[in-house]
């Protein structure tokens, strides 16, 4: 029922970036200008598709990274998929100082594994065995193709915002610089459109991966230790909220972001405190048990 309601949402940002294409493309350019969005709009939905990922992972400057390289990470990472009985991912580390990690791709066999240097320095072997247990339920419970697929979506509105400086949008044509009419759509209609669509994503997906990934690692108790730490130095060391990473923000463990405005309005991260403190219960709760993800 999972996958199935992930399959219909992604459906469904599909088709509303093709509406949205095809909008503008009559509205500009009439008969000629819908012929071009229709080809517009299946090069992006392919594109949106298959290379979502990649435009993920490049938000992060995340590199593919050898088993000689991280040995630890490998490791960890294999005995959880074995133990998952499901294929290996591709591993990626980002340069960032930041301590996150996330998950991306459109299926398992499809699938990357991302870490920033900033975790690994600070979270130990159990802890960050719980973080990768995360978001390898995130894969399992094939959250991650409509997550890559709204992150793409909205990077996509937010580049077509930007665009609309250049749309006659009001204004005179004497008029020196962009009019009023285009500087309120990049400015409120594009951030405004491109959180809708991240907001499409449940938070509930956080909850249960965390619920999934802490029975795959039979040790709920490492991770809320690991979202304590991380949640303190996300804090610490925040990354802007520009360009692509701003439209990714929501694959992240943690909200990568500075709180507040409307990065705070429209984040898609349950409240830490809450997600520890549920752990803490499942532990209090739970022994060691078959695993068991949500389909």
């Amino acid at each position: 029922m999972h996958r199935h309601h992930n399959g219909l949402k992604t459906a469904g940002l599909l088709g509303l970036l093709t509406a949205l294409i095809l909008a503008v493309g009559y509205w500009v350019g009439g008969s000629g200008g819908l012929v071009f969005a229709v080809v517009l709009s299946l090069a992006l939905n392919a594109g949106s598709y298959f290379f979502s990922d990649k435009l993920a992972l490049r938000s992060m400057g995340a590199q593919p990274v050898s088993e000689a390289e991280f040995p630890a990470l490998y490791q960890i990472v294999r005995e959880l998929a074995t133990d998952a009985g499901q294929p290996m991912p591709r591993l990626y580390v980002s340069p960032s100082l930041q301590p996150n990690a996330f998950a991306t791709g459109r299926d398992p066999q499809h699938a990357a594994v991302a870490v920033t240097v900033g975790i690994t320095q600070i979270l130990d072997r159990r802890e960050l065995r719980g973080v990768i247990g995360h978001e390898l339920s995130h894969v399992y419970n094939r959250d991650i193709l409509i997550s890559s697929v709204a992150a793409a979506l909205a990077g996509i509105i937010t580049m077509f915002a930007q665009l609309a400086i250049f749309l006659p949008l009001g204004g005179s044509d004497d008029d020196d610089g962009p009019n009023m009419g285009s500087l309120l759509l990049m400015l409120i209609l594009g951030p405004l459109a491109a959180s809708i669509i991240q907001l499409a994503i449940s938070r509930n997906r956080e909850y249960q991966a965390d619920a999934s990934g802490a029975t795959l690692t039979r040790d709920p108790l490492a991770l809320a230790s690991a979202l304590e730490k991380i949640q303190y130095g996300a804090q610490r060391r925040p990354l802007p909220a520009d360009g692509q990473l701003a439209t990714s923000a929501h694959l992240m463990i943690a909200n990568p972001l500075r709180t507040g405005g409307i990065a705070g309005l429209f984040s898609t991260h349950p409240p830490m405190e809450e997600r520890i403190k549920r752990l803490h219960q499942l532990a209090a709760v739970t022994g060691t048990g078959p695993v068991q993800f949500q389909r």
